[in-house]
């Protein structure tokens, strides 16, 4: 099984409500993409490579579990419109 086809028997394993999972080869690497289930929100879709050496490690399912669930909450976040961080922001 190559490292793109195990990353994607791994993604097939989770369904949810508003988010789609797919895995794509980029430059040699494997990469995770993240994007909304409804395009019509014009927001951007999140790449995150899969370095190699977790891919073959035995441990896999449970090292992809928790980067997926990192990579969805960095996705989310960056969602933000606005937040008190944000410059030039008046009430």
């Amino acid at each position: 099984m190559t490292p793109l086809e195990k990353v994607r028997a791994e993604i097939v394993r989770y369904d949810h409500a508003l988010l789609a999972f797919s895995a794509r080869e980029r430059n040699g690497a494997v990469e995770l993409v993240i994007e909304l289930k409804d395009p019509g929100l014009g927001l951007h879709t999140y790449y995150a490579p899969i370095h190699p050496r977790d891919i073959e490690h035995p441990q896999f399912p449970w090292t992809f579990q928790r980067y997926l669930y990192d990579c969805m909450h960095d996705y989310l976040v960056e969602m933000f419109l606005r937040t008190p961080q944000t410059r030039d922001w008046q009430p």
